[in-house]
């Protein structure tokens, strides 16, 4: 192993990003990245610092054929006995060429889920503010077939998603090593995106923010006005406003999922190896959680057919998760 993959070996197993690294070195993030990419060398001033930091020897840092052997640090090479898994270039690669279709595909069935109650809701307050020539049942009944066939879509598209990447769950769950070139290269990538990235992101949280825009439109058109006619204007202020969102927040999932990609194969950030075993411990949680907001959300939406309400539960539950989270987190190193 040469210096290049000992300094992101053992700067990963701290869990320190990058930043940290250059921080507590008091060096630029763009020096600890040539290193790590074996595009320069650290001087003798920086090794020594770096032994001190990672407590290891120099020995251990420049000679190429040494492995470090102390007590301290095997267990961090190894998990649950097991040597780490090592990822190769051809893996690498496969792994973020799968993460941009997932991109692709997530985002899309989102999208879909997000927009399917729209023919519901228009249809049945067209219905009754006569509007559309139906009667109550048969405006529900045609507003719940594309309700139903979107949802169906969407789901599949998640399980085509979750079944193609079964050959990479490991990345996502388990600590690993990379082979040498591959995280200057991750890096590199990662780099060339970030333009997209910060633009897809902006501009789906800016459709997210605009989207109440319609309902305000409908209210200054509305007035004072009362009954179905009102009714039906905000019915097409909610259809505006949930489309707007459904754009918004694909472009949000795409960014994300992609920019995430790079995050797991550098082990950065809620992909870091601590928070991998966090997450291994709560994963029960996780799954209760979601569990009972999704039998709440189709419950209530049936029995009372609110669907142009009832959708709020999703960005209230994605908030509250993330209480949820850090309190069982707490608890959990407690």
């Amino acid at each position: 192993m040469i210096l290049a993959d000992k300094i992101t070996d053992l700067r990963k197993k701290n869990g320190w990003s990058q930043e940290e690294l250059a921080e507590k070195l008091d060096v630029s993030r763009q020096a600890v990245s040539k290193w790590e990419s074996a595009q320069s060398v650290p001087d003798l001033n920086r090794v020594l610092q770096l032994s001190e930091l990672f407590g290891v020897s120099t020995d251990y840092l420049l000679k190429d054929e040494m492995q470090n052997e102390t007590a301290e640090e095997a267990p961090l090479r190894e998990e649950a006995g097991k040597p780490l898994r090592r990822v190769s270039m051809q893996q690498a690669q496969s792994f973020l060429q799968y993460r941009l279709q997932s991109a692709r595909r997530i985002s899309f069935g989102v999208l879909l889920c997000i927009l399917s109650p729209i023919a519901l809701i228009l249809l049945t307050q067209g219905q009754e503010a006569g509007y559309v020539s139906l009667s109550e049942q048969q405006a529900a009944g045609l507003g719940l077939l594309p309700l139903f066939l979107l949802i169906g879509g969407a789901v599949a598209l998640f399980v085509v998603t979750g079944l193609s990447g079964k050959p990479f769950e490991f990345l996502d769950k388990e600590c690993f090593e990379t082979e040498y070139g591959v995280s200057g290269l991750v890096r590199e990538q990662r780099e060339q995106h970030h333009g997209a990235f910060v633009a897809q992101l902006v501009s789906g949280i800016t459709l997210c923010v605009l989207s109440c825009v319609p309902i305000f439109v409908a209210m200054f058109l509305t007035g004072d006005e009362t009954g179905a006619a009102s009714d039906f204007r905000y019915a097409v202020a909610v259809a505006a406003l949930l489309g707007m969102v459904a754009c918004g927040v694909w472009l949000i999932v795409r960014a994300s999922v992609v920019r995430g990609g790079y995050s797991v194969l550098l082990e950065e950030g809620e992909y870091s190896r601590e928070s991998k075993q966090t997450n291994e411990r709560l994963q029960p949680v996780s799954a209760i959680y979601w569990g009972v907001v999704t039998a709440g959300y189709l419950g209530y939406s049936f029995v009372t057919m609110d669907w142009q309400r009832s959708w709020i539960v999703w960005p209230v539950a994605g908030v509250l998760y993330g209480v949820v989270f850090a309190v069982a987190s707490t608890v959990q190193k407690k």
